[in-house]
């Protein structure tokens, strides 16, 4: 199969007529206007994988993802969320998971658990927990199932220095059967926790090919010890950190990530991320597939400083078509400035309060339940379409989307309350536009050098609607910015109520 090769933007191309001026911060780009930056490269697809042995007990689910988003983050855990994931282990029948004393200080325990271009095909598991795609590693190849984190900068596998007990059917990389590792002398890797635990081990370099994009010497860190989190998700070898080298945990000389060594033999210095919900979505490095998205690509500069894909965004507005009695202020644009970060790994979306808050309220009987750690819903409600504004772009969020998991069984087809894909963020330092976000947009992670004197290179993400998530002729958005404290002055009343390849010459 071909796939149209863009290339990154010029900065000459920033003058010309395929460029609409945004936002002071936001750069419209057409993909026609967009020429390949390096020729000969190659193009690859990888079949889909549908991953057959990830099963588990679904009750209590987003609250559990909740606490996966805490637990990444090294998050202290707040007590009314401790309290309802003890209630869903008993109601499992399973032992609180986690170290006791980092319960009782509000902490949480271990959850259950692509010049060359590529694209590496992701299946999603049971509730879109997981996005795995074949990696390459070694020679000959050893392939190994992984996620793809834009929020982690670690390539880290099981292995066969993994012990034996904390392996639970993973497929491991085994260094002594490659001709081309190599162990980096003095180098170890410790990932911690917010409960205490870790996964950790040694450094080697070896070959690592994902969807056609090879990296001769790339370090791979082989887990000696790995969190029980890890251990029961038979499904995962492992995680491809994609997010910048700064957050790179191997000492005393951190290493550099898959994406940080094979940008420079990318035709383009990006990958993107086209994730779909209930089936196949697929990460492409070094080109764009123009068929994955409409319209043009909105750039914004990245802030890598912390590590992540951090940007600003600006508000929200709900749709003039979702009006209730309980909220008369659709179709206005509503500020809630805030800074966000783009996380593959985290499978929420987790947005200021106010903007939750007034998101549910458009929903009949929708409430914030310390019982299920959450916002939770009727399932037969029809849910409302959200708009975010990240600048003078507008993201739209199918209201179908946040309709996430059951909340008091373990299928939809039982449950009466279903729980939000749309949670608060509260307490942590930005908020996560996790795969909720990504399943409604094409996004793009570009990277490369910052250059003051041309805005076109350096770090960036592109967002652009995907087919069926354009944004309504009929939506406008009126011209009003509407403070956040008249937001919230309407929801304290509610809340007390309740692969084939070619060549490109």
């Amino acid at each position: 199969m071909k796939f149209p090769i863009v290339a990154a933007y010029a900065a000459s191309v920033l003058s010309t007529a395929g460029l609409v001026a945004g936002d002071p911060n936001v750069i419209q780009v057409r993909a026609e206007d967009l020429q390949v930056r390096k020729h000969g490269g190659h193009s690859f697809k990888i079949s889909q994988i549908f991953n057959h042995k990830y099963q588990h007990k679904v009750k209590g689910k987003g609250i559990r993802d909740v606490a996966k988003v805490y637990q990444k983050f090294n998050m202290e855990f707040p007590d009314h969320l401790r309290q309802a994931l003890i209630r869903v282990f008993g109601d499992l029948g399973l032992k609180v998971p986690g170290n006791i004393n980092a319960l009782n200080n509000g902490l949480f325990g271990p959850s259950e658990t692509v010049g060359n271009q590529g694209e590496v095909v992701s299946t999603p598991v049971q509730f879109d927990v997981q996005y795995l795609a074949p990696v390459q590693i070694g020679t000959p190849p050893q392939t190994v199932n992984m996620n793809f984190d834009t929020g982690s900068s670690d390539l880290w596998v099981f292995s066969s220095d993994t012990p034996a007990k904390q392996r639970n059917g993973q497929k491991i990389y085994n260094m002594t059967e490659s001709t081309t590792a190599g162990r980096v002398d003095g180098h170890v890797w410790r990932i911690s926790y917010g409960d205490g635990s870790s996964s950790s081990g040694n450094v080697y370099t070896d070959k690592v090919s994902i969807g056609g994009v090879e990296v001769e010497k790339q370090a791979v860190e082989v887990a000696t010890h790995v969190s029980n989190s890890f251990t029961n998700d038979a499904a995962s070898s492992g995680l491809v950190g994609l997010a910048f080298d700064s957050i790179n945990q191997v000492s005393p000389r951190k290493q550099k990530t898959f994406f940080g060594n094979a940008i420079e033999d990318l035709a383009m210095p990006l990958f993107s991320a086209n994730l779909n919900k209930a089936e196949p979505g697929n990460y492409n490095f070094g080109f764009l597939d123009t068929t994955e998205f409409v319209g043009p690509i909105s750039f914004v500069d990245v802030d890598s400083s912390k590590g992540f894909w951090q940007f600003e965004a600006t508000g929200f507005t709900l749709p003039a078509s979702n009006c209730t009695e309980s909220n008369n202020k659709t179709g206005v644009f509503q500020s809630v400035p805030h800074t966000g970060i783009a996380d593959t790994g985290t499978t929420l979306l987790m947005l200021p309060q106010p903007i939750v808050d007034a998101y549910y309220t458009q929903i009949a009987k929708a409430r914030s339940d310390n019982n299920y750690g959450g916002y939770v819903f009727p399932c037969n409600a029809d849910l409302p379409d959200l708009i975010l504004h990240i600048g003078s772009y507008q993201a739209r969020l199918t209201g179908d989307l946040i309709k996430y998991a059951p909340a008091d069984t373990d299928d939809f087809a039982t449950a009466k309350w279903c729980y939000g894909g749309l949670q608060s963020s509260q307490g942590f330092p930005f908020a996560i536009y996790g795969d909720i976000f990504f399943k409604s947009q094409f996004v793009v992670f570009q990277g490369g050098e910052l250059d003051k004197n041309d805005w076109s290179k350096g770090a960036k993400l592109g967002f652009a609607a995907k087919p069926g998530t354009e944004l309504p002729k009929e939506t406008k958005v009126a011209q009003d910015i509407l403070p956040i404290n008249n937001v919230t002055s309407i929801l304290s009343r509610r809340r007390t109520g309740g692969a084939s390849s070619r060549r490109t010459d």
